[in-house]
């Protein structure tokens, strides 16, 4: 046998094994086959779950949107039922007013305007004297709470033992000292009604005595709007058959009079016996004149035969029953 030959039968055998590569390529691609599979799956089911969890977002918004809309809803209609009896009510209140206005103008024969004019002075009017009247009554009480406090009871203090009375009593003593001084600053406020210049004149050959009321100052406000009407009397005391008055100013807490005023037929010694009056009042159209203060010359106490200018300080003048007749307005 030729050694080609030889070779050719034992190279044959070697060839053999290919056969078991195909199997395994098989088993690759089955396994390939496999992952994809399983991915897919795993694939299929994380779009099912996003899609569940987008389905469950949406359910969510949506009842958010429904319970907005609902609120928006209620309060839209709540405000619109407020509006709607809101503006029934206010329509009829003004159709009263204007049937009151026109039955009130064809009987005073006056225009609307005029009518309405008069209705709002009379509300200002009567919210005036209820403010008034508020402010009297709360001035009154503050006043009693104050004189209540500063009493001392001495009686009180008798009653207990001599030793103990020994100790309380120097303290007492400071206490009613205290309360004496406090009356005073308060009686000194309460006196600070303003001050009146003046002049005097006699003259002994015609036996006359020339008063010149010439300013005032620091008055005290007795009207709503913070000022007073100021006027002077001049007489003389005890008899009062001689007055005099100086013009009105309107609306000043510092006049200016420079008014002169003569008592004719007053002998010297008949002078002595008198004292002069200056007594300032508040102009008030529709009451009574307040009294704002007053200021008392003795002639017995001055010298006549020169001629005296003074600034004197007004005082309060009291009447039956020791109580004030200054009505003052605290604005």
């Amino acid at each position: 046998m030729p050694p080609n030959a030889k070779s050719e039968t034992d190279a044959k055998p070697e060839a053999e094994p290919a056969p078991a590569s195909e199997p395994a390529a098989e088993l690759e691609s089955v396994d390939q086959k496999l992952e994809e599979t399983h991915h897919s799956k795993f694939r299929e089911v994380d779009r099912q779950e996003q899609e569940v969890l987008a389905e469950k977002a949406a359910e969510a918004a949506s009842q958010r949107i429904a319970q907005v809309e609902s609120t928006t809803r209620s309060a839209t209609t709540e405000a619109q039922e407020s509006t709607t009896t809101s503006v029934p009510v206010i329509k009829k209140i003004e159709h009263v007013g204007e049937v009151v206005t026109e039955v009130i103008a064809e009987r005073t024969g006056l225009p609307t305007w005029g009518v309405v004019a008069i209705i709002i002075l009379v509300f200002l009017v009567v919210f005036g004297i209820i403010f008034f009247c508020v402010r009297r009554f709360l001035k009154k009480r503050r006043t009693k709470d104050g004189k209540g406090k500063k009493g001392v009871d001495m009686k009180s203090v008798q009653l207990l033992g001599s030793a103990y009375k020994e100790k309380v009593q120097p303290d007492m003593e400071e206490l009613t000292e205290n309360a004496e001084e406090g009356d005073e600053e308060d009686k000194q406020s309460e006196q600070k009604l303003g001050r009146l210049n003046f002049k005097l004149e006699y003259d002994f050959n015609s036996n006359s005595l020339a008063v010149t009321v010439i300013q005032a100052e620091e008055l005290p406000a007795l009207d709503m709007g913070g000022t007073s009407d100021p006027y002077v009397k001049v007489y003389l005391l005890p008899d009062k058959k001689k007055k005099f008055e100086t013009k009105v100013h309107r609306k000043t807490l510092s006049p200016v009079f420079n008014e002169t005023f003569t008592f004719k037929s007053l002998p010297y010694a008949d002078a002595m016996n008198k004292t002069l009056v200056f007594a300032i009042f508040d102009f008030d159209r529709f009451s009574k004149h307040d009294q704002i203060g007053e200021v008392k010359v003795p002639l017995c106490t001055i010298d006549l035969a020169q001629t005296i200018e003074e600034w004197r300080d007004l005082v309060s003048v009291e009447g039956e029953g020791g109580q004030v007749v200054l009505r003052e307005v605290n604005i």
